[in-house]
């Protein structure tokens, strides 16, 4: 029984002793566990109590200094901490932790008292192990923050110092623009372009702009905005540079508008053409308008130019229209001044416009632009002065009338050259070449087809001035077919060809050679006297009859049908528009002396013209024209194929396919003699447009002459005592002149009657 005590007492002794030294053992490391929890905790809301980090380097700098002594002082408290947190590891190790497996009595027990000693020390070893990997982590996710905050301002610094500098030489460049107002008309091209260019190069700084603007809102993002200094900095920088910018663009807008409205291709320049009350004024298309501000009119045509045109008038009494045509176009050229312009300039000036391909189609500015050039080089070649303005407004105008009446702002080239080359200063052979080439391919010929385009450029020439009908009407294929005689079976001809036809004088550009004879008429004088009006000497053309002897005619009697005595003149007539030489002299008299010894039947059977005839004369005296028969004759085939059905539907051995094959031909004849038809009604209608204007002028020659004779009338009444044969001689002159005027009158009506009942 003692034994028994003995062992129980030992026994006892010794779990006390074990419960005394682990209650040392685990209280010691309890209290450094609390001591490491508490230190942790102070330092986690220390460091949550720092300062965002910094907009600007020098306070990012002191802050990560701060943070360097935070973490170095956390760093040394490591090693007592890992120590601690070992001691508790090994503790739990002899000590292990678990749940009883059977629910204690609730006095306390040696047992139940190690069991929460030791959940106590593995909380706590827990507790410390967390808070020490969170402030560490927390303590390096800090510091690498900061690091990336610093090279980030530092970039930003240096972007900015180096965006001031870069904006300080471009501003200075700005400040030294000169006015737009300020320069020269001819520099502001290069204005445009070194702007350009300066816009180009500052590609740099917009790209650095972009990059600092970038890197501001990174830092934002990752919760660092920039200092007020830093802030102010970026936010004075974009705004230079959004003013830098808007300089630019608002420099070239001025330099382009300056330039369209003032530059070689605007038409600016132009407005100096008119004078008060006139206004020079553009379309949309470019094509320019006049106002009148005093009659509140507006026109396409230039003043000077419906000057010009009314002038034009005073031509229309002369009798032929090749010469009353080139008369009113040399009044063209002079206005235009192209009767100056040499055809080898104008060609220089075409090859530096580079146009050279016909078919390409010109806007109104190139072709200001063309025409200035044109003018510029005249002037300084003739050494004139020439109003330059009003030349190539003036020219301009006559174009579009001539190639764009509609006025749609488009003109080819082929028309532009034929327009100045007719009408410039050169020979009339050199002038032929040089269209030929225009329409002709790299092997030098040309086909129907585009010798029919530059033939109907020039017809457009005579019909701007209402003179078509003389010329074949607008219709070119006859003198296309006419042309293609002088190489006959050829698909083309070439440049000897188109000579040798246009030395003939066709009846559709007659005009052109009349145009030069009358030019060179200008300055002849002829040691002759005018049978008809006795001028001597003649100047211009002289007429000499090769019927009579000593009969020689001045121009206008000639051209205006004057006569003397009632009698009109033999023909045939030779025409001079130089001074005559003595082999001409004994020639013409050979000429008269045969035509002497020839009946009036023979010239009415042989009659001389000066041109090739390619289509219906319209100014022939027959009341009857080529026109006329013909439909008579189309009328006569219709009325046929309607009293003969049987013919046209098929007779004895005649197959139905080649009576419809008949058909289809006569059909197509048909047609195309309707559009003939049709063609020379518009012929006779501008026919008669002429003639109303003759009739017009001769109405107001018979308003004058009613006016001389109620001014004779007054005088008689005012001289009361004068009578006798002087005033009965006044008043019959005057009686016989109005007759003349008034048999002029129903001849022209007549004409006109006549050519109606043709249509």
């Amino acid at each position: 029984m003692n034994l028994c005590w003995n062992e129980i007492k030992r026994k006892s002794h010794n779990i006390r002793v074990r419960l005394e030294a682990f209650s040392d053992n685990s209280g010691k490391l309890q209290l450094s566990l609390q001591e490491i929890i508490e230190w942790l905790t102070a330092k986690d809301e220390e460091l949550s109590e720092q300062l965002p980090i910094g907009g600007d380097v020098g306070a990012v700098q002191h802050q990560r200094e701060f943070h360097q002594a935070f973490m170095e002082d956390v760093k040394s408290r490591g090693p007592f901490i890992y120590s601690v947190l070992e001691s508790a590891q090994a503790f739990l190790a002899q000590h292990p932790f678990q749940e009883p497996e059977e629910t204690l009595p609730d006095e306390v027990s040696p047992r139940r008292r190690m069991l929460n000693v030791s959940r106590s020390v593995w909380k706590q070893a827990n507790v410390a192990s967390d808070l020490w990997e969170k402030l560490t982590a927390r303590c390096v996710d800090r510091h690498r923050h900061m690091e990336r905050t610093l090279e980030r301002l530092l970039q930003v610094q240096a972007a900015m110092e180096e965006l001031a500098g870069a904006l300080e030489q471009a501003e200075g460049v700005r400040d030294a623009w000169e006015p737009v107002g300020d320069l020269f008309i001819d520099s502001l091209q290069d204005h445009i372009d070194a702007t350009k260019l300066f816009k180009e190069e500052l590609t740099q700084v917009k790209e650095g702009m972009k990059h600092i603007n970038d890197l501001a809102h990174q830092l934002a993002i990752s919760d660092v905005h920039l200092s007020m200094e830093n802030a102010r900095a970026l936010e004075h920088l974009n705004s230079r540079w959004k003013l830098l910018q808007g300089s630019i663009e608002e420099r070239l807008k001025q330099l382009q508008d300056a330039h369209r409205d003032f530059g070689p291709g605007s038409q600016h320049f132009l407005s100096s053409s008119v004078q008060i009350p006139w206004e020079r004024a553009i379309s949309p298309n470019k094509v320019p308008y006049y106002i009148n501000h005093q009659a509140q009119t507006t026109c396409w045509d230039h003043p000077k130019m419906t000057e010009l045109y009314q002038a034009l008038a005073d031509l229309n009494n002369i009798k032929f229209s090749a010469y009353r045509t080139a008369m009113k176009l040399r009044r063209v050229q002079k206005a235009l001044r192209l009767d100056l312009l040499k055809l080898t300039s104008v060609i220089e000036v075409f090859r530096e416009q580079e146009l050279q391909h016909g078919e390409y189609v010109m806007d109104v500015v190139e072709v200001i632009h063309a025409l200035t050039a044109l003018y510029e080089r005249l002037e300084e070649e003739r050494s004139v002065l020439i109003n330059i303005p009003l030349c190539v407004d003036m020219c301009l105008n006559w174009l579009l009338n001539v190639y764009d009446s509609g006025r749609n702002g488009k003109m080819r080239v082929l028309s532009f050259k034929m327009g100045l080359v007719s009408l410039c200063n050169a020979d009339v052979q050199e002038k032929y070449r040089y269209l030929f080439r225009q329409v002709c391919g790299p092997n030098g010929l040309t086909d129907q087809k585009h010798l029919s385009l530059l033939l109907h450029e020039a017809i457009q020439i005579p019909r701007q001035l209402g003179e078509v009908a003389a010329f074949g009407g607008s219709n070119v294929e006859p003198s296309v077919r006419s042309c293609f005689r002088m190489a006959p079976g050829k698909p083309a001809i070439e440049v000897s060809h188109f000579l040798e036809w246009m030395s003939l004088e066709p009846q559709s550009v007659v005009w052109l050679p009349v145009l030069h004879r009358v030019t060179v008429a200008e300055s002849a004088k002829h040691q002759a006297r005018c049978y008809i009006c006795k001028q001597c000497p003649i100047k211009g053309f002289r007429y000499r009859s090769l019927k009579q002897f000593n009969v020689d005619i001045c121009q206008m009697c000639f051209l205006t049908g004057r006569t003397t005595k009632g009698k009109k003149l033999h023909y045939p007539i030779m025409e001079y528009y130089t001074p005559t030489t003595s082999g001409e002299k004994m020639r013409d008299f050979a000429k008269t002396l045969k035509n002497k010894f020839r009946s009036k039947q023979y010239f009415s059977k042989h009659p001389q013209r000066g041109y090739l005839p390619v289509q219906t004369v319209l100014e022939a005296e027959s009341g009857e024209t080529m026109l006329q028969g013909e439909y008579r004759r189309l009328k006569w085939k219709h009325e046929e194929a309607a009293a003969a059905p049987e013919l046209v539907e098929g007779g004895m051995g005649s197959p139905a396919g080649q009576q419809d094959e008949e058909l289809l031909a006569e059909a197509r004849v048909l047609r195309q003699h309707k559009s003939r038809l049709e063609t020379r009604m518009q012929i006779l209608e501008d026919h008669n447009k002429q003639l109303e204007s003759q009739l017009r002028r001769l109405r107001e020659l018979l308003l004058q002459v009613r006016i001389i004779f109620v001014e004779i009338s007054i005088v008689k009444t005012d001289c009361g005592g004068i009578e006798g044969k002087s005033f009965h001689k006044l008043r019959k002159r005057a009686d016989g002149k109005r007759e003349r005027n008034r048999r002029g009158a129903e001849q022209l009506k007549q004409r006109k009657k006549t050519s109606m009942a043709g249509g």
